[in-house]
């Protein structure tokens, strides 16, 4: 049988994708919105997607399909319940971001801690040229040595996370999952961790469990100088608890990476926040060179695997 793939967002992987091995059709688009997706799959039997939405309604109006290879860890995209019903496999992408994403990261705790954003405004307004001494004073610094991070979310990236972390001599605390009494070896019940981490830094997916995980009662728990750290998913933050916790200086700073609602076509109030101690970044935590290239190397892979019998990565 000659398969059929189509790539509905080639342009949201920057990498040389190798075409797979089997007799096939190559289509890709370097975008596709919702109402070109019916047309571009119809006849297709392996749709690959990044973040293009392939709900109920799409997928029932796709006989042929028979795989969703999803270029991303993330696969909220599609609607598993209904391929599962339908037959339709879907796989998704492992650990390739786990040296990336932790090294983003300490970037941004680094930076926050350390007051990089507020120094850096200082030297444009001509502080440390007016100065009476060698250095400026003007906010304070702080080391990660001997400070605590709490880690929510213990895969593979979260553990490289904790490796980083030893290195600079701070002390880890593994969060259990919120609400469970019963503490796993090596875990730390999830409002400890809030209670006594210097950073709580996020690392699990987005599901109904874990949307709002953090809103106005969890960040009432951190430490009034405590960063909040998320390069994983927005919604895992209820971001105006969040906007009020920063104007109020109920917490220490945040960086983040991600938001609910990506791109932000209608503004945020979170990019408008003109704060030294929050750092956005457009969600780029995953997007070293090297990174996508281990996406799009596995990707083909997945996909060799589900034509060739096997299961690699499949999640339906």
């Amino acid at each position: 049988m000659l398969q059929k793939i189509v790539f509905l967002d080639r342009s949201s992987i920057i990498a040389d994708i190798r075409r797979p091995i089997f007799p096939h059709q190559w289509d890709e688009y370097p975008a596709t919105s919702s109402d070109q997706v019916l047309v571009r799959l119809h006849d297709a039997t392996i749709a690959i997607t990044n973040k293009v939405q392939l709900n109920r309604r799409t997928l029932d109006q796709l006989p042929k399909l028979k795989m969703v290879a999803v270029a991303a860890t993330g696969f909220n995209n599609v609607d598993i319940d209904c391929c599962r019903e339908r037959g339709i496999v879907v796989s998704n992408i492992r650990n390739y971001s786990v040296h990336a994403v932790p090294e983003h990261v300490f970037m941004l705790m680094l930076a926050l801690r350390r007051n990089l954003l507020a120094f850096r405004t200082d030297l444009r307004n001509g502080q440390w040229q007016r100065a009476d001494q060698f250095c400026l004073f003007t906010h304070p610094v702080r080391d990660l040595h001997s400070s605590t991070l709490g880690i929510v979310g213990h895969g593979a990236i979260g553990k490289a996370v904790e490796r980083i972390a030893q290195a600079f001599g701070m002390k880890v605390l593994i969060a259990e999952h919120k609400g469970t009494v019963d503490v796993r070896p090596g875990y730390t019940l999830f409002d400890t961790v809030l209670r006594q981490s210097d950073v709580v830094s996020l690392h699990l997916s987005l599901n109904e469990q874990t949307r709002h995980l953090i809103s106005t009662a969890e960040l009432a728990l951190m430490k009034p100088g405590a960063l909040l750290i998320n390069t994983a998913r927005g919604g895992l933050v209820d971001e105006a608890a969040l906007l009020e916790a920063l104007l109020t200086g109920r917490i220490g700073g945040a960086g983040f990476d991600v938001l609910d609602k990506e791109p932000p076509r209608e503004g945020h109030p979170l990019l408008d926040l003109n704060l030294p101690n929050f750092i956005m970044t457009p969600h780029i935590a995953w997007s070293s060179r090297e990174s996508m290239q281990t996406l799009a190397d596995q990707l083909i892979e997945n996909i060799e695997s589900y034509v060739a019998g096997s299961t690699q990565n499949q999640v339906v």
